[in-house]
């Protein structure tokens, strides 16, 4: 009997998510700030922001890395801390830059995908911090672990608006 071969399907992601909210702050400890559009360059981070490369202020818990020059956050995390533990974290507050609805952000960790005209390669997953806590009053820590964001390396950078696809490459 001969061997039949068997071609694997090959996995593609379906998905396609939207931009709902743009942040970025100066410098660590000031708020962050809501903006319509955002300029993602790419190896350096987004213009005017804490991390970004050349300009840093703001600090890293451990040590830096060149895979979190832009932050994302989802929506539906939002959704879930008011519906499961009656908190409410409002997208300025969880210090994430990209506030995206429809994203599967902890299925693209070592994925490129687009983020409005950038191309983006997620790193790895946020990781909740007590800083959080400290400065927003609110005992989010524990409901925000695995669902703290996502890290990540931009390649191709670009604007990036408020109401932008993000989708698969």
């Amino acid at each position: 009997m001969d061997a039949i071969a068997i071609e694997e399907p090959e996995v593609t992601m379906s998905w396609q998510g939207v931009v709902r909210y743009l942040h970025k702050t100066p410098r660590a400890f000031l708020p962050m700030r809501s903006f319509p559009s955002l300029e993602l360059v790419a190896g350096r981070g987004i213009e005017g922001d804490r991390y970004f490369v050349g300009h840093e202020t703001g600090f890293y818990s451990h040590k830096p890395e060149e895979g979190r020059q832009v932050t994302l956050f989802e929506m539906e995390t939002l959704e879930a801390l008011q519906r499961d533990h009656k908190i409410e974290l409002l997208p300025e507050e969880h210090r994430r830059n990209v506030t995206v609805e429809g994203v599967p952000l902890n299925h693209l960790v070592g994925r490129r995908f687009r983020l409005g005209e950038a191309i983006v390669e997620a790193t790895r997953l946020s990781t909740p911090c007590r800083h959080i806590e400290e400065i927003l009053g609110k005992s989010v820590f524990d409901p925000l672990i695995n669902r703290s964001g996502l890290n990540c390396k931009i390649i191709a950078g670009g604007t990036l608006r408020v109401g932008d696809a993000v989708r698969p490459i």
